[in-house]
């Protein structure tokens, strides 16, 4: 069902809007821990090990997925605050051309090159053919991956957070089920649990993509929209493009981070691939709700609504914090519970790795959410260099760090403390251009047109 984020209580508005939203990336991220929880409970610890390796790499074509459901979501909301329904169907087409010309791109970059890849981290021998096998299975699932995102950033776009956490909740219940039966039943070992994302992710695909068809045709216009437009994709692409790059630019910062952590062995890189999909959890839930922010935002700057930005914002910080709390606490106090999940007979090292690690990020839990939710401001209004900025400094920071402390007497405990680091200096930047840019927006005349015109100029 299609909302209008516009009209109505700004912070009941956006709780209603948002917590579907968390349901959502909970069952997302419920795919690649049942991958990691089945392979380390019923294959062993280099299975593990092999998977989480691997999960760094997928994380790349993750980031191009994002950038695809960002771009498609900011515009089409615009768009449907601003009753433009025929600019807002020719979004949703243009974007889904342009998607399916980037995937196929992308599939033939994976299949010739995540071999050659997994050998430039330093993949230990061991887990290298494991590593490998799951990342081609991976690839041939890329285009219902990134459909898929396509199709949920139209319905938030339309304000509709439920029926993606409907999808997201059948398919990835079912996925859990599937990997324990193609690992235990069929002994198909990691090749099982990559096999069982891919059947799960394709029905979901489908059907998604089946229910966004329907939801174009029951909005009527005028004329007939175009089903492709140079101009539209130029509009998509000035947002899509930055997010992109930055969590491309992450995803390869976090794969110099594990090829650093490949050094320490297959015990250590166990211990962080469990403790990093949890914490991977959290962030990714943080930013789905930021994505449902950029949304509230672009819909209401498409509206001429400026005022609500501020208090949208503020309602975002509350809800991220209230998530923030339990999070935070049953990581720092109940962690080694948690990665015993993963690991069915864990060496001392791959415990003590993992309750370390989540031991120093869990605290700044509240830091960084509120650099996502400031992020997603910035997104929904168009402004992707600052956010651009924030974002390369928190990496490049925790990139350098990473790399320097783990050659100090630390060893692999550097590695873990350059979260934090990279974490404050990206909240203070992006909590500075999001106040900026909400105070100029309250200084002007709530027009669209003017209003866009206004924030989009803003100079660093």
């Amino acid at each position: 069902m299609n909302k209008d984020l516009t009209v109505g209580k700004p912070s009941t508005v956006l709780w209603q809007f948002c917590l579907p939203m968390f349901g959502s990336i909970v069952f997302q991220q419920l795919y690649n821990i049942a991958d990691s929880l089945v392979a380390g409970k019923f294959v062993g610890e280099d299975a593990l090990a092999a998977v989480g390796n691997s999960y760094e790499i997928t994380l790349i074509f993750i980031a191009f997925a994002f950038g695809c459901n960002i771009g498609c979501s900011v515009i089409v909301s615009r768009f449907f605050g601003a009753k433009q329904y025929e600019d807002m169907k020719t979004a949703v087409t243009t974007s889904l051309i342009g998607c399916a010309v980037l995937v196929a791109a992308l599939m033939a970059v994976g299949l010739f090159g995540c071999d050659a890849l997994l050998e430039l981290i330093n993949t230990p021998e061991e887990i290298l053919a494991d590593s490998a096998l799951y990342l081609d299975i991976y690839v041939l699932g890329l285009p219902f991956m990134f459909f898929y995102n396509v199709a949920t950033g139209t319905f938030s776009a339309l304000g509709d957070s439920k029926t993606p956490f409907l999808f997201l909740a059948a398919s990835s219940t079912s996925n859990i089920f599937m990997d324990i039966l193609f690992v235990t039943a069929f002994h198909m070992g990691v090749a099982g649990v990559a096999w069982a994302t891919f059947l799960c992710q394709g029905v979901s695909c489908i059907l998604a993509m089946w229910v966004v068809a329907k939801r174009m045709m029951g909005i009527h216009t005028e004329t007939k929209p175009a089903l492709f437009s140079w101009s539209m994709l130029g509009k998509i692409s000035v947002i899509a493009i930055p997010s992109i790059l930055q969590q491309s630019f992450i995803s390869v910062g976090n794969i110099v981070i594990q090829s650093v952590v490949n050094s320490f062995g297959a015990s250590v890189i166990a211990g962080y691939s469990a403790s990093v999909k949890l914490n991977n959890l959290v962030i990714t839930s943080f930013t789905t709700l930021a994505n449902g922010i950029s949304n509230y935002t672009s819909q209401n700057l498409g509206a001429g609504k400026p005022d609500r930005m501020r208090q949208g914002y503020l309602a975002g910080i509350k809800l991220v914090w209230a998530l923030c709390v339990p999070l935070a606490g049953l990581y720092f106090f109940a962690g080694r519970q948690l990665l015993f999940l993963f690991m069915n007979e864990p060496t001392g090292t791959a415990i003590d790795t993992g309750i370390l690690f989540l031991r120093i990020v869990a605290p700044f839990y509240f830091l960084v959410s509120v650099k996502l939710v400031s992020d997603g401001v910035l997104r929904g209004c168009a402004l992707m260099v600052q956010f651009m900025i924030s974002t390369f400094a928190d990496l490049i920071l925790r990139v350098a760090l990473a790399i320097g402390l783990s050659a100090t007497a630390l060893g692999s405990d550097g590695i873990w403390l350059s979260w934090p680091i990279g974490w404050t200096v990206g909240t203070a930047l992006s909590l500075f251009f999001c106040l900026r840019v909400m105070n100029k927006a309250k200084q002007t005349q709530p027009d669209a047109a003017a209003q866009a015109a206004v924030l989009s100029s803003e100079n660093i």
